[in-house]
């Protein structure tokens, strides 16, 4: 699927490409609530490939996933495959990645949970081979 096809069939717009150190691959991020608000809401678009690096969340991190096919891992737990309609509740301060698969784009609403408890904390990528292991 290209570009053009996948903004034709996502739910909320794609948004603006968004760089960053923190994610291997091209990803677009759209707010959905303002920054800074008590829910941070964003429409998160991962090219095919694309993922995150490890990172954690004070107040925890809410994963609606809307489209195409990615992965959600926490720290030493196997990586679990997602789907639209699937929903990840990832728990404060609990060290984990998501992204796409090698395969498929891959959207989901992020949902900051007590975003008052501070921001992300970024950490090491995800390793190449352990990324590659994955189906």
């Amino acid at each position: 699927m290209c570009m053009e096809d996948l903004s034709k069939s996502v739910i909320f717009p794609i948004g603006g490409k968004f760089e960053s150190k923190n994610f291997a691959g091209t990803v677009w991020v759209n707010m959905l609530t303002p920054v800074g608000s008590a829910l941070p809401i964003a429409n998160v678009t991962f090219e095919p490939g694309c993922r995150n690096s490890w990172h954690k969340h004070a107040g925890g991190q809410i994963l609606l996933v809307t489209g195409g096919r990615g992965y959600y891992q926490e720290w030493g737990k196997p990586a679990q495959e997602l789907h639209p309609g699937d929903v990840v509740g990832i728990p404060a301060e609990v060290k984990h990645w998501h992204g796409a698969a090698k395969d498929s784009w891959f959207v989901h609403l992020a949902i900051e949970v007590h975003p008052e408890k501070g921001p992300a904390t970024w950490l090491e990528p995800v390793a190449d081979a352990d990324y590659d292991a994955l189906k």
